[in-house]
This record gives structure tokens, C-alpha cells and sequence, in this order.
């Protein structure tokens, strides 16, 4: 049976022996076993791919922390921990882990001084401007919905994304290359092109400990022992077609997969095999990419009833997650004016629906019912003159009267926009990474990290770029030194 466990008295010989063996070297697994080696633990990495980096050099590496970090006091900004943690809390609803986000809300500014002391370089200085990411070598940005409604009401809003100091959308490559330098300085074990198989225990039931590991290396199935624990971070499931039609169906229409190849739950099931408990499998992050160009935010989105349905300043995954439960089609109508450079701009990639020098002639190429668009232009109009969204509580500085000529994109999916996703279930796991067992206690010599894990980022409405790679550094870190100091009976 595929993951099965395999007990530790049917191995016939070990490849190696060490403390720590890691499944999966992305920036999770990195960080364990950095973590892990300084702690004193002999270290194994186990890697499918050929190279370093998983899904974390493929991102753009912002890192989301908060709580008065070294950059965030640098530029001026006196972030509170209450406010990261009510944020996080509140934004991630009634799935948040509040062990989790405790944790993650009162190390962050530690764990960016780890990051910075092991060479990942962050410029002191801001981003204003609405993005998606940072493409100078700013750091500090606002990569969730820190000042839209509800959250702008309700904890005072900071900025938490810390991009690197290089330019482009090369974050990714540079904090892995990083990472991998330093795993190197390290007596760390890496084994690339080699696939863990399956989980080895020293027992059957629910006494069990897991004690090693088989893999398959250079056409051969391999042991190795794992005396102090087994670290799971081999990424999410996105890849894996036949757990989203079972978890997420709702990311398998006209939405683009984002992930390494080997995002295919391998981890999660290795840990499903041997008693492990899965949560939050449902969510995952889906978004629409609909700025830059910023100026794109003082137009509305509106649902196959001509109705708006979300504030616009929102955080794009936001409003992805919340438009894919509307009826459809769907438009983000605006003034030609804030059309402005988007088609050399944007991600987006949603087609032009209708363009309109009178609001009639709009209407007319669009496929909603006759006069709600019109109903819904007008309130929206009187609420820009009000310098008030009473609807969705827009903020200010996005209001502007939406006026002829009028161009309208079509961003129902499967029309052309552009939905990337990923998935944010995995194992449930202490805030130390041990995982829990469907009976509830702790598997003993099991951990995981990253999005093999279920971590701080739970909801794809409430997610925050950059919450992902600060995440599974973080949880990796933490993992590494937690297994590096378990007690062994």
C-alpha cells in the first residue's frame, strides 16, 4: 500500500543513521535543518528534486512579520504584537490555531533577526505604492488587507511584508540560495534525486515511534534511521489532481496550480499512514491578480446581478476567494482613464467585456439585468460624492466616481483572468511541529513544517502574501530545534 509504514524489524540494513532525517529541502525544510544542526543533532535532508529551493524559490519571498521587527522600527512603524495576533487571529477565522499565532506573533521580530544573522539582506525602506509585490529592493510593504475593511477598523494597520533587498521577482532563487549556503557550512547530509517512500516505525498501533525513514536512491529502496524524529516538510498537495477533486474541487476549473512538481501530499499522506491527523483540507489560497496597475482599485467588481460584492482595496486573495461564490459573470468595471496601463502592467490577463462612451452602450454588450448595473453605479456614485462606502466600506483614498467612457473586464474564470492557487490544509501539529494523532496525542518522532503542515495561513479570504514562506521558515526553525532536543526513551 502506497505510504505504508514499515517496521523498523523488517529493515535488513540501514544506508545511514543520524538524529534528524528532513523530508524536503524548501525554505521549511532549510530551516529545520539549520535549526536542527545547531542545535547539536546529526542531520540527513532528504530532496525528490535535483536541487534545492521547493516552492519557496519559486515565490516571491516576501516574509510576513510583524510585532516590531528590526525593519518595520527602522521605517518608522511601531507595530504591536496584539495587533499582528488579532489580525492573523480575526483574518484567518475560526480555523486559526491561536497556540500558532501566538507564537508567530510574538517571534516574529526574532526570526527575522535569524533570518538577517544568517545573511538574508532587507534594505531598510519602504514600498507605498499598491502592489502585489516589490520589484525595487524596498522591504517594507503592505501585502494583505491590513487597511481595507473589516481589519483597518478593528487593529491598527502595519506594514508586514519584508521582501529582500534584490530587484525583479527574484526573492525566491536569493533567500534558497541563501539558505543552501548555509545548510552547507553545516555537516549536513543531502541527498538529492532521491523520494521518501515511507514512514519506518519501531511498532504497529498507537504505541508506535517513528525511527527512520525508506527511500527510493539510485533505483534502489533505502533505510535510514532517524534516532531522534522524522521532519516532514515536503510542501502542499496542489499537484496532486486526485487529492484536490477529494479536499478543493474548487481549484481544478479554469484555476493555475502554483507549486513545485512535487507538491503532491506526499508528506501529508506519510503522516495520514501512520495515524496522523489532516485538517483544514477544504482551504487554500486562490486570488486574482487585478493590480498593478493600482489605479485598476477605484473601479468595482460586480456579480452576474450587476451587485458589488467586496471593498476593491481589499487584498487581491481576497477578492478572488470571495469572487468564485458569486453567480456569474463577473466584471471589474472602471473609468478608461484607470484602465490605464494595464496591458502592459498587469498579471490579471482578463479580457476586455465591453467598453462604453455612455453607460447605455456599456450595458448593452454586458450579460446582467437590464438596469441593476445602472442602480448599482448610481449608489456607488452618490457614495464617492458622500466621501463614504456605505456598502463595503471602501477606503477614501479608493473612491472616485466611475464615469464615462466606461471599460469593463471580464474576470468570470474560464473567460482568460488569471487565478493562481495553492493549497493551505495539511497535518495537524503542535506549535513545536510534533504531529497529533487522531486520538489526539502526539506521534512521538513525527514532525512537520511548512505546507505539509497546517500552519498559521488557514483561509484563502483572509491570506496574506508573504504569510507562506514566513510560515514555513518560522514553523521549520522551530521543528528543527524541537527534534534536535527531544528526549529519546
Amino acid at each position: 500500500m502506497p505510504f505504508a509504514p514499515v517496521l523498523a524489524s523488517e529493515v535488513s540494513s540501514w544506508h545511514g543513521d543520524t538524529d534528524v532525517v528532513i523530508v524536503g529541502f524548501g525554505g521549511a525544510g532549510a530551516c529545520a535543518a539549520i535549526a536542527a544542526s545547531d542545535a547539536g543533532a546529526r542531520v540527513t535532508i532528504i530532496e525528490a528534486a535535483s536541487a534545492s529551493g521547493g516552492s519557496t524559490a519559486l515565490s516571491s519571498a516576501e516574509i510576513y512579520l510583524g510585532g516590531g521587527t528590526a525593519i518595520q522600527k527602522a521605517v518608522g512603524y511601531d507595530d504591536s504584537i496584539d495587533d499582528v495576533y488579532g489580525y492573523l487571529m480575526d483574518s484567518n477565522g475560526p480555523q486559526a490555531d491561536p497556540g500558532k499565532v501566538r507564537a508567530y506573533a510574538e517571534g516574529g521580530a526574532a526570526h527575522l533577526d535569524w533570518l538577517m544573522s544568517l545573511g538574508v539582506p532587507f534594505k531598510p525602506t519602504e514600498l507605498k505604492e499598491r502592489a502585489m509585490m516589490a520589484l525595487t529592493d524596498d522591504c517594507l510593504l503592505y501585502t494583505g488587507s491590513e487597511k481595507a475593511w473589516p481589519y483597518s477598523a478593528r487593529y491598527k494597520p502595519a506594514p508586514r511584508g519584508h521582501n529582500l533587498e534584490v530587484e525583479g521577482d527574484n526573492g525566491g532563487p536569493l533567500l534558497t540560495r541563501i539558505l543552501l549556503e548555509q545548510v552547507e557550512k553545516r555537516d549536513v547530509d543531502v541527498h538529492y534525486d532521491t523520494r521518501a517512500l515511507n514512514l519506518i516505525v519501531d511498532q504497529h498501533g498507537p504505541q508506535q515511534q517513528v525511527v527512520g525513514l525508506t527511500v527510493r536512491q539510485d533505483m534502489e529502496e533505502r533505510a535510514f534511521r532517524a534516532r531522534k524524529g522524522v521532519v516532514l516538510c515536503a510542501g502542499g498537495f496542489i499537484m496532486n489532481e486526485t487529492m484536490v477533486q477529494a479536499y478543493c474541487p474548487q481549484f481544478l476549473d479554469n484555476k493555475t496550480p502554483i507549486g513545485n512538481p512535487n507538491d503532491t501530499g506526499s508528506g501529508i499522506q506519510m503522516g495520514l499512514s501512520v495515524g496522523g491527523r489532516a485538517i483544514n483540507m477544504h482551504e487554500g489560497f486562490l486570488s486574482l491578480p487585478f493590480y498593478p496597475p493600482a489605479t485598476l482599485t477605484y473601479g468595482i467588481f460586480v456579480n452576474g446581478q450587476g451587485q458589488r460584492f467586496v471593498n476593491e482595496d481589499a487584498y487581491h486573495g481576497r477578492i478572488g476567494s470571495f469572487l468564485v461564490d458569486q453567480t456569474f459573470p463577473v466584471y471589474l468595471v472602471l473609468n478608461v482613464d484607470d484602465y490605464g496601463n494595464y496591458e502592459t502592467e498587469s498579471w490579471l490577463q482578463a479580457p476586455v467585456a465591453a467598453t462604453g462612451e455612455t453607460l447605455d452602450e456599456l450595458v448593452s454588450e454586458l450579460k446582467l439585468p437590464p438596469g441593476q448595473l445602472e442602480l448599482t453605479l448610481a449608489r456607488y456614485n452618490q457614495d464617492v460624492d458622500a466621501e463614504a462606502d456605505s456598502l463595503f466600506h471602501k477606503d477614501a483614498a479608493w473612491l472616485k466616481p466611475i464615469e464615462a467612457p466606461y471599460v469593463a473586464l471580464d474576470c468570470t474564470p474560464g473567460a482568460g483572468a488569471f487565478f493562481p492557487c495553492f493549497t493551505l490544509g495539511g497535518l495537524d501539529t503542535t506549535v513545536e511541529g510534533a504531529v497529533h494523532s487522531v486520538a489526539g496525542d502526539n506521534i512521538p518522532g513525527l514532525y512537520a513544517a511548512g505546507r505539509t503542515a497546517c500552519g498559521v495561513p488557514r483561509r484563502g479570504d483572509g491570506y496574506a502574501s508573504g504569510s507562506s514562506v514566513g510560515d514555513a521558515t518560522f514553523s521549520g526553525r522551530v521543528a528543527g530545534n524541537a527534534v534536535a532536543n527531544r528526549e529519546v526513551v
